[in-house]
């Protein structure tokens, strides 16, 4: 097995950054970070920095380590050739649409070493797809990170067609020493792609929902903060604000893409297309669907609109995992729920699902009727409660 010493970032914004930050707490060294100019470089190390001082004074570097010692092993490179030409795992978090993904790849399968493994943190799209350029489809493996990745647990391994076993064995021993504070890594391996994966799949359903309601909203003068209020007792974060804090041309694009592999009814609203075009893109600009400040939304979480259904929520994840078992992406609905836990910090849907099926099945055929978004029909496995059975 190759024995993985320096790992190359590809784009250097919030993903990127993110990545090249628990690289280098992981101990690899050296860590080269790559963009298109010494000025998104410079801001980028200085969000690492940050990042690090803040673990340091709170003890969460591992022992011996020091965020200045760490930043020395970090190298900023604007020249792709030089940034990968000695990089033994390159990952690639550039914007999600396939076209400049390919570009890069290409790229990448001809200025990196032979013995180099190319992953792409893709969020929703096809690795085979990504991985045609290369030209060594077998070493492309899809390693999509989670924001605060710093945080969170999870990164999914997925397979293209052609991706071998001893690149996936690579793959997680890497993604392994990547440091989270929440716990050890959870390295779920998709041995079969699909759109979104897990938890992009699960998620972006309920977008389709949150697309829909965005709209519907803004037409009947119905503040969105008060929307994300009605989630405060379940996530985190409200909808509205998750999707500011990914950045809307993130959402947008994934949107677009869904709309491409699975249906019409994932294409962009008006809101959500308005915003994006008048780069108004959320936490990274500072204006979105909400106002942001030191990374923060500008929001009054105290009223509620009531408008947000939560069963309807969890109503169509309980679906797409329901899809994702009928399609034999996973062989049982646990490895769902645990990936959902591990990469969103809520429970995944099948808990509540096997009590509440029934309901839900009703709750999701009212709600396409009255939304005309016939891709969240209710599927035959989630009807029929046969789920039940698919534990593991």
């Amino acid at each position: 097995m190759v024995n993985i010493k320096s790992i190359s970032v590809i784009g250097a914004g919030t993903m990127g950054h993110e990545i090249a930050q628990v690289a280098l707490m992981g101990g690899f060294k050296p860590v080269i970070l790559n963009d298109l100019s010494y000025k998104i470089l410079e801001k980028a190390e200085n969000k690492i920095e940050d990042g690090l001082k803040r673990l340091e004074v709170k003890g969460k570097l591992r022992e011996g380590f020091t965020a200045s010692g760490l930043m020395k092993n970090l190298i900023k490179e604007v020249d792709l050739k030089k940034a990968v030409s000695n990089a033994d795992f390159i990952i690639e978090a550039i914007p999600e649409l396939m076209q400049i993904k390919q570009q890069l790849f290409e790229k990448l399968g001809k200025y990196s070493p032979k013995h180099a493994i190319l992953a792409t943190n893709t969020s929703t799209m096809s690795i085979t797809e990504i991985a045609s350029s290369s030209g060594r489809s077998d070493r492309v493996v899809g390693c999509h990170f989670f924001t605060p990745i710093v945080v969170l647990r999870l990164i999914e391994i997925i397979k293209g067609r052609e991706t071998s076993e001893n690149t996936v064995v690579i793959a997680k021993k890497v993604c392994q020493q990547f440091p989270a504070l929440k716990g050890k890594r959870f390295l779920p391996v998709l041995e079969k792609e699909s759109p979104g994966f897990i938890v992009n799949r699960l998620t972006i359903g309920t977008s389709a929902y949150i697309n829909w309601l965005l709209d519907f909203a803004m037409e009947k003068g119905i503040p969105l903060e008060q929307i994300d209020a009605d989630t405060k007792e379940l996530m985190e974060i409200g909808p509205f604000a998750r999707w500011d804090y990914l950045g809307l041309d993130v959402i947008y694009n994934a949107l677009n893409y869904f709309k491409e592999v699975l249906s019409d009814d994932f294409t962009p609203g008006k809101t959500l297309t308005k915003l994006v075009n008048n780069k108004d893109l959320g936490r990274k600009t500072g204006k979105g669907l909400f106002k942001w400040m030191e990374g923060r939304p500008l929001i009054n979480m105290e009223k509620c609109s009531g408008i947000l259904d939560l069963e309807l929520f969890m109503a169509i994840q309980l679906n797409e995992g329901c899809k994702l078992l009928e399609e034999g992406i996973v062989s049982g609905y646990k490895i769902i729920d645990d990936t959902m836990l591990a990469g969103m910090d809520l429970p995944g849907p099948f808990g509540a699902g096997k009590r509440n099926y029934k309901n839900w099945t009703n709750l999701l055929e009212d709600f396409v009727e009255k939304s005309g978004l016939t891709y969240l029909k209710p599927c035959e496995l989630m009807k029929s409660g046969k789920f039940i059975q698919m534990r593991k």
